[in-house]
C-alpha cells in the first residue's frame, strides 16, 4: 500500500496538535500544510484559550524541525521540514485565485487552503492526496475540484450506548434484604456500568439503588431531607445520592438543558461542604460559546465582564439557591437580599471559578471541582483540569452531546464522551459513576421546546 499525502485544514490541528502524529503514522505518511493555515494559526496564537494553546504548540513544533529543502516552482514552492516522527511539507503559492474578502474571511481562507491541494495532487505524482478537515463546508469545496476529502476517523465512530440504570425484576419480598447486599447475587449479568438499580417486582413494588463497589445502596427520601433544593424526578435523585454518598471520586453526567445538572451538583457540593467533607467549590467552564464573535468571551473588554458572561449558569444557580434560602426565613426578596444571599453563599462554600487556562500550574485540594458543559472542551483540557485534582478532590463532570458549541469537536472526540466511555470498566485509581438525565424540569418552555423540536425529530 502506498503512503499517503494528507492535505491538513487549520481545524485539524486545532482541535488536538497530537493529530498531526496520528495522521504522519511515524512518517509513513506525507503531511502537507498550505500557507494559510500557518496564517491562521498565526493569529490564534495569543489567544488565552485552548485554541491559542495548541496554535502555540504547533509553532513550536515547527521551530524544532529539520529543514531538507525547499523546492521552487513554478507559481508556487515547498519547504520540506522533518524531524523523526513526521514529515512536513507547508506549500505556499505566489498568487491565489481566490480573493481576501474580509466579510468572508473564512469561507476565502477555505479555498485558497484547497487550491494548495490541488497543487499537491498534482505535485505528488503517482500518490493521492487526501484533503483532511472537520468541516464539511470546505470538504464539499474540495469535491467540488475534484479532490478526495475526509474528516478525522474518530468523526466515523460510534458513542456507545450505556446501561447507567438497569431495571431487574425480582421478588418484593427480597426488597428488605436488599441494602449492603453484593448486586452480583441478584444480577449475573451485572457490568461496571449498571451504576444504578429499579428493582421490580411482579405486584408492582419498586425500589431504587446506587452501586457502591458491588454493593447495593438503597435510595432514601431522608437522604434529601437536609438539603435546600430537592431532586424532583428518580434520575436526579440517583445522581444527587452519588454525590452525597462521597464515595465517588469522579462523577459523569450527560444532561440535557433543563435537567438541573448544574443545580443539583452545586447544592450536593454544598452539603458534603456543610458536613466537612471538602472545603471548598470549584466551577470550570470552558470559554467557547455558542456566539457570534463580537459577542464571545475573548473580545469583550475587562476580565469582570468576560467572567461576568462566561459565569452566568453558576450565577443563575446561585440566585435560584439564594431565592430559596430567603423564602425559607420569610425575608422579603428584593435585589439587595438576593445579591446579598448569593455573596454569603460564595464566601460560606468558598465558591471559585476557573477557567481552563489558568488551571496550568495549580494544584487543587480538598474541593468539590464542577467541570460545567464539557462536551466543548477536548480530551487535552479535560486532561489538564483532572490532573490538577489531588486526592483530597472530587470531579463531577457535566454536559450534554446535543448542545456542541465547539467548532473543533464533535460527540464523538469531546472530552465528556471520552469520560463517558471509561465508564464501561473499573479503574485502580478512582472510583467512576455516571448518569444521564433526560428530562427537562426547568418549566413550561423547556417542556415545551422538548416535544415540540426534540421529539419530532428522533420519530424520524
Amino acid at each position: 500500500m502506498k503512503d499517503k499525502i494528507y492535505v491538513l485544514d487549520t481545524n485539524i490541528i486545532l482541535q488536538n496538535v497530537q493529530n498531526l502524529n496520528r495522521i504522519s503514522d511515524n512518517s509513513t505518511n506525507t503531511i502537507v500544510i498550505p500557507e494559510t493555515v500557518l496564517l491562521e494559526l498565526e493569529d490564534k496564537k495569543k489567544l488565552p484559550n485552548e485554541l491559542g494553546f495548541y496554535s502555540r504548540e504547533f509553532a513550536r513544533l515547527l521551530a524544532k524541525m529539520k529543514i531538507k529543502e525547499v523546492d521552487y516552482k513554478l507559481g508556487f514552492k515547498v519547504v520540506k521540514l522533518y524531524n523523526e516522527e513526521l514529515t512536513l511539507h507547508i506549500i505556499s503559492k505566489d498568487h491565489y485565485e481566490s480573493e481576501i474578502e474580509q466579510t468572508h474571511l473564512s469561507e476565502s481562507n477555505d479555498k485558497r487552503i484547497i487550491e494548495v491541494a490541488a497543487i499537491a495532487q498534482d505535485y505528488y505524482k503517482g500518490y493521492q492526496a487526501i484533503f483532511l478537515s472537520l468541516d464539511v463546508y470546505a470538504r464539499t469545496f474540495a469535491l467540488f475540484k475534484g479532490l478526495k476529502a475526509e474528516t478525522l476517523h474518530d468523526d466515523k465512530s460510534t458513542v456507545p450506548t450505556f446501561e447507567f440504570i438497569k431495571y431487574l425484576k425480582i421478588d418484593s419480598s427480597l426488597f428488605n434484604s436488599l441494602e449492603g447486599r453484593d448486586i452480583t447475587e441478584y444480577d449475573k449479568e451485572y457490568t461496571y456500568e449498571n451504576f444504578c438499580y429499579i428493582f421490580e417486582s411482579e405486584d408492582g413494588n419498586s425500589c431504587h439503588a446506587i452501586i457502591i463497589n458491588n454493593k447495593i445502596n438503597i435510595l432514601d427520601e431522608t437522604d434529601f431531607k437536609t438539603l435546600q433544593v430537592k431532586p424532583v424526578n428518580l434520575k436526579q435523585k440517583l445522581f444527587m445520592k452519588a454525590i452525597l454518598t462521597n464515595m465517588f471520586d469522579l462523577l459523569v453526567i450527560d444532561a440535557k438543558a433543563g435537567s438541573g445538572k448544574t443545580l443539583m451538583s452545586i447544592v450536593s457540593a454544598m452539603r458534603l461542604i456543610d458536613l466537612g467533607c471538602y472545603d471548598k467549590i470549584v466551577y470550570v467552564r470552558n470559554s467557547i460559546e455558542s456566539l457570534d464573535k463580537g459577542a464571545d468571551i475573548g473580545y469583550l473588554a475587562g476580565n469582570d465582564e468576560k467572567f461576568r458572561i462566561y459565569n452566568m449558569a453558576l450565577q443563575d444557580t446561585l440566585e435560584f439557591i439564594a431565592k430559596k434560602h430567603l423564602k425559607k426565613s420569610d425575608s422579603r426578596e428584593n435585589k439587595e437580599s438576593i445579591e446579598s444571599k448569593i455573596a454569603e453563599l460564595t464566601s460560606k462554600y468558598c465558591i471559585e471559578t476557573l477557567w481552563p487556562g489558568e488551571a496550568r500550574g495549580r494544584t487543587l485540594s480538598s474541593a468539590i471541582v464542577i467541570m460545567d458543559e464539557w462536551q466543548n472542551s477536548s480530551e487535552k483540557t479535560t486532561q489538564l483540569i483532572l490532573s490538577r485534582l489531588d486526592e483530597s478532590c472530587m470531579a463531577i463532570v457535566i454536559g450534554s452531546n446535543r448542545q456542541i458549541d465547539n467548532l473543533y469537536l464533535n460527540k464523538y472526540n469531546n472530552g465528556l464522551t471520552t469520560l463517558l466511555k471509561q465508564t464501561r470498566e473499573t479503574h485502580s485509581e478512582i472510583n467512576m459513576f455516571a448518569i444521564e438525565l433526560d428530562k427537562a424540569v426547568r418549566g413550561k418552555f423547556a417542556e415545551f421546546t422538548e416535544r415540540i423540536f426534540e421529539r419530532k425529530y428522533n420519530t424520524k
